[in-house]
């Protein structure tokens, strides 16, 4: 099988499907019984664009990684469109050597314009197609044209295919690492305390820099009645040092900044009771995997995917939503206000947990083994 996506939301949902197809057990859609298959014979390899942070997660995994040029066209300049059309034609190329040497039984896609190029290049190997958010974008509705099955995260992505399309809803793929934190223990394991609240902001591996400045600007006033856990990205890093150095001493142990978490990102969902956090794909499985009331600040300087996802989680009743333009002014009082309304957070959690969906990695495993013929 060859699994090909770029950096983002399809990473790690992809991560997650390919350790099920480890287990070996798998249900499939229209099957009443579980599809078993021998995981030894299991060959993948990843393909990624050229300098991707994929290539770092993806063979910490155990995964071969081979790369090919690839580049984006919607939006682009005029300025920069020769050379990005060019950068397609090369990873078409690099993708037909890729796929004569290792003759998959299957495509596995989950990326945007990385993945293009092997879209193209394998269109007469089955193909299964994995939507992170819930509009999806250029690349991938072009992709969809290739795509045996296409898996989805939730219902309201229908509208945005082809009618006749095969289209099943599987909710979105959640590493296994995530599930495995109670609130005791990963607060014990983050050093907070169990007397007051917690705050989770996080804004990816680098961060989300007018996220970071409308906290620090109010972090005071939150650390009086709260637990900040602070996930900072790498780019803001040295503000943030130089901000906690400024605290009081008795609000300073309330403050718990790291520029990033791996492994122990699981511990700082389960310890969280409310999350501030940009609106990737990854919030519409991982928020609700854990039941966590959220408010959403979509990134504004992108096509409107994170505003869509936001109003979609807003909609079920699950997250508040803040523009980013005004997130300084309104930051604090959103915070305090439902961290005081004890009945209205409560409401919002039930609202996330209810669009959980903890077999989607399965579900989606199982339809690559449909289609592999291996079921």
């Amino acid at each position: 099988m060859v699994c090909a996506g770029g950096t983002g939301g399809g990473v790690y949902p992809a991560l997650a499907v390919l350790e099920q197809l480890k287990v070996g057990r798998l249900q499939v859609e229209g099957v009443s019984e579980p599809v078993t298959f021998e995981p030894s014979n299991l060959e993948l390899l990843w393909v990624g664009g050229e300098g991707g942070m994929e290539k770092e997660l993806v063979e910490r995994q155990g995964i071969p990684f081979r790369a090919i040029p690839a580049a984006g066209v919607h939006g682009v300049g005029l300025g920069r469109l020769p050379g990005n059309l060019s950068a397609i034609l090369r990873g078409i190329s690099a993708s037909r050597r890729i796929l004569d040497e290792f003759e998959p039984d299957v495509l596995f896609f989950t990326g945007g314009y990385v993945a293009f190029p092997m879209a193209l290049a394998g269109r007469r190997i089955p193909t299964l197609l994995y939507v992170p958010d819930i509009e999806p974008g250029l690349a991938l509705k072009t992709i969809a044209r290739f795509a045996d099955t296409i898996t989805v995260t939730a219902e309201e992505s229908r509208p945005f295919f082809r009618r006749g399309a095969h289209l099943v809803v599987t909710g979105y793929p959640v590493r296994r690492g995530l599930t495995q934190w109670d609130q005791d223990i990963a607060r014990q394991s983050l050093d907070l305390e169990d007397d007051l609240p917690v705050l989770l902001v996080f804004g990816g591996s680098k961060g989300a820099r007018s996220i970071n400045l409308a906290l620090l600007d109010c972090l005071p006033g939150l650390l009086e009645e709260m637990q900040v856990l602070h996930i900072t990205g790498s780019l803001d890093w040295p503000a943030v040092e130089a901000a906690r150095a400024r605290l009081p001493e008795d609000l300073a142990p309330n403050y718990h900044a790291f520029p990033y978490l791996h492994e122990d990102m699981g511990a700082a969902l389960a310890a969280a009771d409310l999350v501030v956090a940009r609106a990737g794909a990854s919030t519409l499985g991982e928020f609700p995997l854990l039941g966590l009331p959220a408010i959403l600040v979509p990134y504004p300087h992108a096509w409107r995917y994170q505003k869509v996802n936001a109003d979609y989680l807003a909609g079920q009743g699950a997250a508040l939503v803040l523009d980013d333009a005004s997130l300084k002014s309104d930051l604090a009082g959103a915070v305090k206000n439902l961290m005081a309304d004890a009945s209205r957070l409560e409401r919002m959690r039930q609202a996330m947990r209810a669009l959980a969906r903890p077999q989607a990695a399965a579900g989606i495993a199982g339809q690559l083994v449909k289609l592999a013929g291996k079921g």
